[in-house]
C-alpha cells in the first residue's frame, strides 16, 4: 500500500445550546447529524483547500446478506466437477466473452452498464464477523469483538464513514447518509454487528429508514417471493409500509400509522418546532432541519407506494423493488449514500435448498430491481454520477455439501477467501471483469483485492480526499482511507 500523506483536518467547534425543544421531536436526532456544524464544517473543509474529485455524487450500497454464491451467478466454473459447478448453466452476456447465470437474464442484457470483480478476499467464515468487515471495510476485527453484542468500540460501518466525510458538501437538509428498508437482526433478535458509526458516537449513525418489520424465519423479497430456508412452514404476513423514522439514538415515532397520520404528526411538530425556535432562538440550520420534517422531496421519495405504476412494474412490486427505488428516489433528491439490505439477515445464506431458492425465490426479484436501478439511472444520465455497489460478507465454498438434519436438498456453506462483487456508474468503466479466481472458485488468482480496497473505492468515486480523517471526542484524528481504491475499474 502507498503511504498517505497527513490526514486532511475536518473539524469545529461543538455547540453547546439547549437541544430540548428539537429532541421532542426527534428533529436532530433523526438527521443523524446537528445540523448547526452544517456551515463551520463547510468552512473548515474549504479552507484546507481540497475539493472532492470523484465523479459520483451519490453511492447506493447494496448488501446481500448471507453470502450470495460466486459459482452459481457471477463467476462459473462450468468446466468444474460436479459437485463444484452446481445445477446453473452460465449464459453469455451484452459483453463478449463475460457469463454469468442463466438466470439473471436482464442483468447479462445490461452488463454493458457493470463490471465485477471476482476477486475480493477476507479470512472469516463467520457471519457477524464477516458483516463487520464488509460493512465497515476492515479485514481486522477491533479489539474485544463480540459478534452477539455491537458495541461503540467497533469499527464505524462505511455508510457512517461516508456520511460524516460528505457532509460539507451537502446542499440540503437531507442526511447524509441512509440504511433501509431494515437492521440487519438475526433470528434469535440480536442486531448484527458493523451497522453502525462505532466510536465516532451515535450522532454520526446512519439514518434508518425502516418499512420492513423484523421476521425471524422468513426472508427473501416478499410478498411474492418470500421463503424459509428450511421450510418451517412460518407465513410471512409482513407489510412493506410507510417508513417508521428512527433517529440514531433509537427514538422512533412508534405512534405514526399510515401516510395520513404520518403527515398531521409531521405538521404538528413543525408547528411546536417553530414556536421552540423563536423561544430558545434556533440557528439558521436547525431551522433547516424543522424544514425537513415536512419537506415535500423527502415525502416523494420515501413513498414509493404513490410512484408511477409502470415504474413499480420494472422494479417488482416487492420488497427488492420498493427498497431499490427508494434508493433511487433518495439519491435523487440529494442523499449521498444509501445502503440497501437486500433481504433480511442471512437471506442469501444458502446452505441448503439452494439451487431452487435461489432460481425461484432470489434471482428473479434481484434480477429485475438491479437492471431496472441502473437502467432507469441510465435513461436519466443520473448513473454516470451514482456509484453502484453490490456485495455480501463473504462467498460460498467451491464444494456442494448437504447437512440432511436440516435441508431436504444441497448447497454451499460460508466462504470468505473470494466472492465476486459487481459495480456501475460513477466513473466504472461497463462490461469489465478485475481479478480472477482459481478454476474451483476457492482462492484469487490473480489481483486480490480486499475489504480496504472496496471501502476506498467508495470514498474515492465519491470525492472523499485519501487525507481524510475523522476525529474523536478528544480530538484524535482517524484515517478513513486504509488502502487503495480497486485498480482498473474506471
Amino acid at each position: 500500500m502507498k503511504n498517505h500523506p497527513a490526514p486532511l483536518r475536518c473539524n469545529w467547534q461543538h455547540a453547546q445550546s439547549s437541544r430540548r425543544g428539537a429532541l421532542q421531536a426527534g428533529a436532530i436526532g433523526i438527521l443523524g447529524m446537528g445540523m448547526n456544524h452544517l456551515a463551520g464544517l463547510r468552512q473548515a473543509y474549504a479552507a484546507d483547500g481540497v475539493a472532492p474529485s470523484g465523479k459520483a455524487k451519490s453511492c447506493i450500497y447494496v448488501f446481500l446478506s448471507g453470502g450470495l454464491s460466486q459459482h452459481d451467478s457471477f463467476d462459473m466454473k462450468p468446466n468444474a466437477p460436479d459437485n463444484i459447478r452446481g445445477e446453473f448453466r452460465p449464459v453469455a452476456t451484452r459483453t463478449v466473452g463475460l457469463q454469468i447465470c442463466e438466470h439473471l437474464p436482464r442483468l447479462a442484457n445490461c452488463s454493458h452498464l457493470w463490471s465485477l470483480c471476482r476477486s475480493l478476499t477476507h479470512g472469516s467464515n463467520e457471519h457477524s464477523a464477516a458483516h463487520h468487515i464488509m460493512l465497515t471495510g476492515h479485514t481486522e476485527l477491533p479489539t474485544g469483538f463480540n459478534p452477539s453484542n455491537p458495541r461503540r468500540a467497533d469499527f464505524a460501518s462505511i455508510a457512517a464513514v461516508a456520511g460524516y466525510a460528505l457532509r460539507q458538501k451537502q446542499q440540503n437538509n437531507l442526511p447524509t447518509a441512509v440504511v433501509l428498508p431494515e437492521r440487519l437482526v438475526h433470528n434469535t433478535g440480536r442486531v448484527i454487528p458493523g451497522q453502525h458509526s462505532g466510536p465516532m458516537g451515535p450522532q454520526h449513525d446512519p439514518w434508518l429508514i425502516e418499512a420492513s418489520p423484523f421476521h425471524g424465519t422468513s426472508y427473501g423479497a416478499f410478498p411474492e417471493f418470500a421463503f424459509d430456508h428450511q421450510d418451517r412452514g412460518d407465513p410471512d404476513q409482513r407489510l412493506f409500509q410507510a417508513p417508521q423514522l428512527t433517529t440514531p439514538d433509537g427514538h422512533a415515532l412508534q405512534s405514526v400509522r399510515g401516510r395520513l397520520a404520518l403527515l398531521e404528526s409531521l405538521r404538528i411538530q413543525r408547528h411546536n418546532l417553530t414556536v421552540h425556535a423563536q423561544v430558545e432562538n434556533f440557528d439558521r440550520l436547525r431551522q433547516g432541519a424543522v424544514t425537513l420534517l415536512t419537506d415535500s422531496t423527502v415525502h416523494r421519495a420515501l413513498d414509493v407506494g404513490r410512484a408511477d405504476p409502470k415504474q413499480l412494474d420494472r422494479y417488482g412490486r416487492n420488497s427488492f423493488g420498493w427498497s431499490l427505488l427508494m434508493a433511487r428516489q433518495l439519491v435523487t433528491a440529494g442523499v449521498s449514500l444509501v445502503q440497501v439490505n437486500l433481504g433480511n439477515d442471512e437471506t442469501w445464506d444458502t446452505h441448503g435448498n439452494a439451487f431452487p431458492h435461489l432460481k425461484n425465490n432470489l434471482f428473479p426479484p434481484t434480477d429485475q430491481a438491479l437492471s431496472a436501478l441502473l437502467e432507469d439511472l441510465n435513461s436519466t444520465g443520473e448513473l454516470d454520477e451514482t456509484l453502484i455497489v453490490v456485495a455480501g460478507e463473504f462467498g460460498r465454498t467451491p464444494q456442494i455439501t448437504l447437512l440432511e438434519k436440516a435441508y431436504k436438498l444441497p448447497g454451499r456453506d460460508h466462504w470468505g477467501a473470494v466472492q465476486s462483487v459487481m459495480f456501475a456508474g460513477g466513473g466504472v468503466v461497463g462490461g469489465n471483469v478485475i481479478g480472477k479466481s482459481d478454476s474451483q472458485g476457492a482462492y484469487p488468482d490473480e489481483q486480490p483485492v480486499t475489504p480496504e480496497n472496496f471501502a476506498a473505492t467508495i470514498y474515492d468515486a465519491l470525492g472523499i480526499p485519501a487525507t481524510a480523517a475523522w476525529y474523536d471526542a478528544e480530538d484524535r484524528p482517524h484515517r478513513i482511507y486504509h488502502g487503495e481504491p480497486i485498480a482498473g475499474l474506471t
